[in-house]
């Protein structure tokens, strides 16, 4: 039998440096999906999978020297951003340790027998339950957060689902390391090694994503990956939940008065955010829109400034780097496109951060001008100029769905008051999943009221993959209608032995 080896490649060289694993097979792809289709038992024990995810986080914690030592040779995102990335790795896993523990995530509601009503309402009772196996595909540019510990596979275990994560090829090594670490949790809390698997390869994810005994599946990457796979998991005989996040452009809107206000902030500000982590974030701004004249343009030159000053840097691979080279390269050839800092190659393995502008006009008529309007992955932005708010809601109502939308407004504008600001809030509500004002999209907080998502092709449904609502993605709804009450999952009893909080409706 043939086997094609998986490699461990340093970005900063382009040079392999080991050989992690081999691609699985269709048959060990089989093995892992039954290997964790089999523990779903024991993992139905609340009690153990709150204790499985604080082993995983503690467990993280103590190897974090190695676990970063791993991400950075990979990656080349730095000890200092992967520190802070585990930080968020392990803080997610204990949040939804404490979800378990709460069990408020289960949604119980209780109806009453009502003979009374007409028609009459028979004793119902309803809460959730996991869906089954998930697959999830681990992100290129978190190695952590959304890759084998990630915030995907923390909510499906927290839900009671087994995981099998497709590992990304960026950081094999580190995928390796971080399911040797959650394996030794489960067994640490008596539930089986095979709660978490990974396989490598590229047929290996389409053969996990067609697999009968997967029952939802989650990705974050690229719309052309993204879609192909959400089309594979639809075109199944039972088609499964797909909940992707693709791609987004996480529009800016610099009002007239925010830029007559502070300018250089605004500026200075924007360029961190569009080179943070190598312009590698999902939610990098990538489209601003900035107006004509002389404030417009004290904004332009403070980006100008701060890119002009920044060092060039890693990609997370080559294959991006050349896509990034060769994406600016295009866009800049586009008639009317300036290059105030030029983007593009910064050396043999580096890129340099810059940014593109363009009169709104020209987004507005479309053809070959559309390339601006598709996310070029890396540290680059287009500045829009607009002449009036007319003219940046029309460029707005050109854009797909996002991620997040941005607005920079003044501290008039910011009252309250209805007027153009409002009206801007209401437009891009339409359009992103996350709406932040005088800030920047590229922090998102695990909170509970976080929302990570957003219309396609920015995701491929309406959950949220950060925060702890990601939970609901891995389970679904069952009512109980007139069942003997020791029939009744322990959670829905009348004695309600698990104190499960519950919502009940009628005497």
């Amino acid at each position: 039998m043939t086997t094609t080896p998986v490699w461990s490649v340093d970005p900063r060289t382009g040079k392999q440096r080991e050989q992690v694993a081999v691609e699985a097979t269709s048959l060990e792809v089989d093995d892992a999906v039954r290997a964790a289709h089999a523990t779903r038992g024991p993992l139905a024990d609340a009690t153990a999978r709150a204790a499985f995810l604080r082993a995983a986080a503690t467990l993280l914690d103590e190897a974090a020297a190695h676990v970063i030592e791993a991400a950075d040779a990979e990656t080349a995102l730095g000890p200092g951003r992967l520190t802070g990335e585990l930080a968020r790795t392990t803080g997610q896993l204990r949040a939804f340790a404490d979800a378990v523990d709460e069990g408020a995530y289960l949604d119980v509601r209780i109806d009453r027998a009502d003979p009374s009503l007409s028609p009459p309402r028979p004793e119902l009772r309803r809460y959730k339950v996991p869906l089954g196996v998930v697959a999830v595909y681990a992100a290129s540019n978190f190695p952590l957060a959304f890759s084998v510990p990630g915030g995907d596979t923390a909510s499906a275990l927290a839900a009671g689902c087994p995981v099998v994560v497709k590992a990304h090829p960026d950081h094999p090594a580190t995928s390796e390391l971080c399911v040797s670490l959650l394996r030794r949790a489960a067994v640490s809390v008596g539930l089986p090694a095979e709660v978490v698997g990974v396989v490598h390869g590229f047929d290996a994810g389409l053969e996990l994503i067609r697999h009968p005994l997967v029952a939802a599946a989650g990705f974050t990457g690229s719309i052309r990956g993204g879609r192909a796979l959400f089309d594979a998991a639809a075109a199944r005989p039972v088609p499964i939940p797909f909940h992707g996040e693709l791609g987004s452009l996480n529009p800016v809107v610099v009002t007239p008065a925010a830029a007559a206000e502070r300018a250089e902030e605004i500026g200075s500000g924007l360029a961190g955010a569009v080179t943070l982590g190598v312009g590698q974030f999902c939610v990098k701004p990538g489209l601003v829109l900035v107006p004509v004249g002389t404030d417009g343009d004290r904004v332009t030159g403070a980006l100008t400034k701060a890119l002009g000053e920044t060092e060039p840097g890693v990609l997370l691979d080559h294959r991006m780097r050349e896509n990034f080279v060769s994406g600016v390269r295009e866009r800049a050839a586009l008639p009317g496109v300036d290059a105030p800092v030029t983007p593009g190659s910064g050396g043999e393995h580096t890129v340099g951060a810059g940014y593109l502008t363009v009169p709104a006009g020209s987004l507005l008529d479309g053809g070959a001008y559309d390339l601006l309007l598709e996310e070029c992955f890396g540290p680059v932005t287009v500045v829009v100029r607009y002449a009036d708010q007319g003219e940046a809601g029309a460029v707005l109502g050109r854009l797909g769905g996002n991620l997040s939308a941005t607005l920079q407004l003044s501290a008039t504008e910011s009252d309250g008051a209805p007027g153009p600001a409002a009206e801007l809030i209401e437009q891009v509500t339409g359009l992103a999943g996350r709406i932040v004002v005088n800030g920047w999209p590229t922090g998102v907080a695990v909170a509970p009221a976080q929302h990570h998502g957003g219309p396609y092709p920015a995701a491929t449904s309406h959950s949220t993959s950060v925060g702890g609502t990601a939970i609901e993605r891995w389970l679904r709804p069952v009512a109980y209608q007139s069942v003997p009450d020791a029939l009744l999952p322990a959670e829905l009893r009348e004695a309600n032995p698990l104190g499960v909080p519950r919502r009940v409706t009628g005497g």
